[in-house]
């Protein structure tokens, strides 16, 4: 078998491993740890959210941020992405830049920017919320380890 004949293998190929966190509520209006990276350095290749349950109709402006160990955070997208009365399916990923807005599309397609990577130290990647809505989400995050034993898992 080719790893054309295997999509894990392919993805793996890619775009590296791939950390799958389990659908939970959006935070209320908090910054709240999504994945932990630690044993070192590690390249974030790609990093999606998928609207499992439908999100309310208000504004409700989401963000990711790196929250390393030792350091100061960074803000991997500001804080202007909207879930508004986003369906199930709908998807969250980051800018082509650092510190852009997340691109929120709706179930029928989005971007995945490739080549859009970055390096994250160890600490946590977290999701914020500038509102309190009802909703769920799920996310799948892929890196490359840049350090020997470094790894990410979801929290």
């Amino acid at each position: 078998m080719s790893v054309l004949d295997d999509p894990a293998a392919y993805f793996k190929l890619l775009l590296g491993f791939r950390v799958n966190r389990n659908a939970a509520t959006l935070p209320a209006t908090a910054q709240t740890p999504y994945y932990t990276v630690a044993g070192g350095k590690v390249l974030i290749t790609g990093i999606t959210g998928i609207v499992t349950t439908a999100v309310q109709a208000q504004a409700t402006t989401v963000q990711l941020i790196a929250t390393p160990t030792v350091g100061t955070a960074v803000n991997l997208s500001n804080a202007t992405g909207d879930l508004n009365g986003k369906e199930i399916g709908s998807t969250i990923c980051l800018a082509t830049t650092l510190g852009g807005t997340l691109v929120v599309g709706n179930a029928g397609a989005n971007v995945f920017p490739i080549g859009n990577y970055f390096v994250v130290q160890t600490g946590t990647i977290d999701f914020k919320t500038g509102a309190t809505s009802t909703g769920a989400t799920r996310w799948v995050l892929s890196y490359i380890p840049l350090d020997s034993g470094a790894s990410v898992v979801a929290v």
